[in-house]
């Protein structure tokens, strides 16, 4: 069983206050969360951050449930997004926007980070490459979803930036909370991918598919001595497929 605590290999975690918003001076950073853009394409990374600038100054009331579809709305060509690789039972096609479930994904963790109350939350079919397995978060306009709840005495809003390359989602609150949770996962099966070759061996070869592992995963969050279950997931092996041509 493998144990991971925060920076993964290919993700950025952001600390609290790392970086500099326009904010008033009452304004508390209760978390940030940052995962990396390099290696998407071009229109991924501008389906990312249209998203994200519709998330920003999004209000959510003390005990609000707080939408990302309702927020964001839908991710069509008419709303400013370009067709993007996105993958679809193993395979890359091209959809449009292709890239919002890393902003996504971003606010997710941010939300876990600041204590907020998860209601609604998909994972993918197979673990995303820039975040931990089991921290991802899949939407689809308008059937599924991203939502938590405040449950704070008071109101936060959301907030965010392109740090570099690196989409960085915060939530900002009125008051500091007393205690910074931490987010656990705990990776307990792994199944290893297999190669498929098609086509004339003597042929050149192209990578249809890279592969990746598969795993179960459950992740908890730490909130002083409390632990709770926020979820068990399944991502299955992704095969490599070499076409020879």
């Amino acid at each position: 069983m493998r144990v991971l605590i925060g920076i993964g290999a290919s993700i950025i975690a952001v600390a609290v206050g790392s970086f500099a918003f326009s904010t008033m001076p009452s304004d508390q950073d209760i978390a940030s969360f940052g995962t990396p853009l390099d290696g998407r394409s071009h229109s991924q990374r501008h389906n990312s951050l249209l998203a994200l600038s519709r998330l920003k100054g999004a209000k959510i009331k003390p005990g609000e449930v707080f939408s990302f579809n309702r927020r964001v709305g839908t991710f069509s060509q008419d709303q400013g997004y370009r067709r993007a690789p996105v993958s679809y039972n193993g395979q890359l096609i091209s959809d449009w926007g292709g890239g919002v479930c890393q902003t996504s994904t971003t606010l997710y963790n941010a939300a876990l980070l600041a204590g907020m109350q998860i209601v609604e939350r998909h994972r993918h079919r197979f673990a995303p490459s820039y975040v931990q397995p089991g921290r991802d978060a899949a939407v689809a306009y308008s059937n599924i979803d991203l939502r938590f709840r405040n449950p704070y005495p008071f109101p936060v809003r959301i907030d965010g930036s392109l740090e570099g390359d690196v989409l960085v989602i915060s939530i900002i609150g009125t008051r500091s909370i007393p205690v910074k949770p931490q987010i656990v996962s705990q990776v307990r099966q792994e199944q290893n991918y297999q190669t498929f070759r098609f086509g004339n061996p003597n042929g050149e070869a192209h990578v249809r598919n890279s592969g990746k592992d598969g795993c179960e995963v459950a992740v908890y969050r730490m909130t002083g001595d409390q632990r709770e279950l926020i979820s068990m997931d399944t991502y299955p092996a992704m095969n490599r497929v070499v076409q020879y041509r």
